[in-house]
């Protein structure tokens, strides 16, 4: 009976082992280029063979920019291009989320605020308090 257990267990295992066989794991670089200079100048780009690239340029921890790309699970070509920099990492692409558009009662209220500026009163203190404050 135990004989029985085990070899049906080992069919169950290597069925899902194949179900579930990822073939990026295989993947290998096709195309790999680096340069470091010794004032801190940057670039590197690399290719593998499921279709991801990368490449970068950048001034020594000041500056970057560069991109990626890889194949969704759909099949659909991921494009990211970035600029890292004093204001901070902004990358751009088609697939990347956007904000929801602003409501109109809000971009309203904004225009209110912005062409009527708040008023902001003067302290009044009374001659009295003067006096026993700073009298």
């Amino acid at each position: 009976m135990f004989r029985y257990m085990l070899v049906a267990s080992a069919i169950l295992a290597c069925a899902y082992a194949a179900v579930s066989y990822n073939q990026d794991g295989s993947a290998y670089i096709t195309k790999l280029d680096a340069d470091i200079q010794p004032e801190g100048n940057y670039n590197y780009q690399y290719e593998t063979s499921n279709g991801i690239a990368a490449q970068e340029a950048g001034i020594g921890g000041n500056h970057a920019s560069g991109g990626y790309s890889y194949y969704s699970p759909e099949g659909q070509l991921v494009q990211i291009s970035y600029v890292a920099d004093a204001n901070g990492y902004q990358p751009q692409g088609a697939l990347l989320p956007t904000p929801p558009p602003i409501p109109a009662a809000i971009l309203k209220s904004l225009e209110y605020i912005r062409t009527h500026p708040q008023y902001v009163e003067k302290e009044y203190r009374s001659p009295a308090f003067q006096r026993k404050v700073f009298g």
